[in-house]
């Protein structure tokens, strides 16, 4: 069996998730859902990133302990499950001590002339945890945005990047790191084109709060949080602890057993992530493991931002949009929908309530609902019942979409089909027949909509569900699958 480990990037947990964390979440979801019903044997984990310098300001605007302040939104990010009908199996927590001794065992891993300690002076982005050069910084902003910058001098632990250069080259021109879209695999090798620094991978334990992961041996230093919670992937599942079963499995698979003459499934290892992070998943995270003398990932989809009603999300602005209370008052179902097909898979998307009212109406409750509630009452006329398990196969709209990540294009295309279907219904009138000649014309409709049920599996899973038991002779409920929004 084919086996993939979808990797959710963690998000920092110093505020409540909002529209663009579920967004990502949907998409790693959806993947998740797609290849297990491709028959691969998938392992999908989150998280959350607890480390950073900026939850320990965040707990102390709040006036509360910092580790009390990572718990409570951590737990809210892992309500995002429940709300958003989630399938990750694991949700790991970068500050639990399992995380620590992984962390550790992977910075005691990397190779010796890879780790110096120097002296240095920078500007520090709080809001991105990043150092950036003097020109990246514009008015007074990083490249994100972010005005929180600090000039920093400090003797820290670096890690040697440059000497990295032409593996990393390599490794992306030719695709064995896989980056979707194509867009950002060129925006990765123009980075690295310019000549790559090493890069600053501690902290002083004053600067950091005495919060994170302490550097081996050095009991002044914290580990930076970017190089600790890149290792959340790895600790995930398990490494560094005394059972590493799913780390073998899932993360190491053939790449090192076959080295040791034991024989093991390949295993595909995706991470899902924002294009703000870019550099340090398909730059940084390379070369470590790389010096760590472990397997690299195999594809980085990389997604981007949303906006809301054409503005960047901002508590500030007061735009911040709560996919609590959208789940909440549109169902979960009509939020995933949304967020697959609005929002360009391969950029940026923007979210508007009007549109929202819009695509709801017009695609799930006149389109969609509409057709499923029109065939269903003509079936029940002829006592139809299919058969309750077929061997549906997904169409190759959604099959090659969904291996190149691209959500709304496979929804988009599925649409197309349910009005197709739509028309032929009003051409063939089957409402003017009775008994067989009704049957006759009705049963390809209806499993042709059960094939396209089948096919919104990833994306609508319990709507999925519902239609295909809709024409067995089990009908579950007399109530429309998407009620009008007025």
């Amino acid at each position: 069996m084919k086996r993939i480990y979808i990797i959710q990037a963690i998000p920092y947990v110093n505020a409540n998730p909002h529209v663009g964390h579920a967004l990502e979440s949907v998409q790693a979801d959806a993947l998740a859902r797609f290849y297990r019903a491709l028959g691969y044997d998938v392992y999908f984990s989150w998280g959350s990133d607890e480390n950073s310098l900026k939850n320990v300001q965040a707990a102390e605007a709040e006036g509360i302990k910092t580790e009390d302040l990572v718990e409570k939104y951590a737990d809210r990010f892992l309500d995002l499950k429940d709300a958003l009908g989630l399938t990750f199996d694991v949700f790991n927590r970068t500050a639990s001590k399992e995380h620590f001794a992984g962390a550790q065992k992977f910075w005691s891993l990397c190779k010796s002339e890879d780790i110096y300690k120097k002296k240095y002076r920078g500007l520090y982005c709080i809001g991105c945890e990043a150092f950036y050069t003097p020109d990246e910084i514009v008015e007074g902003k990083c490249p994100d945005g972010h005005s929180n910058i600090e000039e920093i001098e400090e003797e820290n632990y670096f890690f040697r990047l440059s000497s990295y250069t032409d593996f990393l080259k390599k490794l992306i021109s030719t695709d064995k790191l896989r980056i979707v879209p194509e867009s950002r695999k060129h925006e990765v090798l123009s980075f690295i084109g310019q000549g790559l620094k090493d890069f600053s991978i501690s902290r002083s334990v004053e600067r950091a709060h005495g919060w994170g992961v302490p550097v081996p041996g050095d009991n002044s230093q914290i580990m930076y949080v970017w190089f600790d919670a890149l290792v959340t992937y790895l600790t995930a599942l398990g490494f560094g602890s005394a059972k590493q079963d799913l780390y073998e499995k899932y993360w190491v698979g053939s790449a090192l057993r076959q080295a040791q003459g034991k024989r093991a499934p390949e295993v595909r290892r995706l991470h899902v992530i924002g294009k703000g992070i870019i550099r340090f998943h398909a730059v940084y995270w390379p070369a470590m493991l790389a010096s760590a003398g472990l397997p690299l990932p195999s594809d980085e989809f990389v997604h981007g931002y949303i906006t809301v009603e054409g503005q960047k999300i901002s508590k500030s602005l007061g735009n911040v949009v709560d996919p609590f209370e959208l789940v909440e008052k549109f169902g979960r179902e009509a939020v995933r929908f949304y967020l697959l097909r609005e929002i360009p898979a391969w950029g940026d998307g923007d979210f508007s309530i009007d549109r929202f009212h819009d695509l709801y109406n017009g695609e799930l409750a006149n389109g969609l609902g509409n057709l499923v509630a029109r065939v269903a009452r003509l079936a029940s006329d002829t006592n139809l019942a299919l058969p309750q398990k077929k061997n549906f196969t997904f169409k190759k709209v959604v099959l090659e979409n969904l291996k190149n990540f691209r959500f709304d294009q496979a929804l988009i295309g599925l649409w197309e089909e349910i009005s197709k279907l739509d028309k032929k219904i009003n051409e063939e009138k089957p409402w003017e027949l009775e008994g067989p000649s009704l049957k006759k014309v009705i049963t390809p409709i209806a499993q042709e909509i059960r094939e396209i049920a089948f096919n919104l599996g990833p994306f609508l899973p319990e709507t999925s569900e519902k239609i295909l038991a809709q024409f067995t002779g089990k009908i579950l409920s007399e109530k429309p699958l998407f009620p009008r929004l007025h």
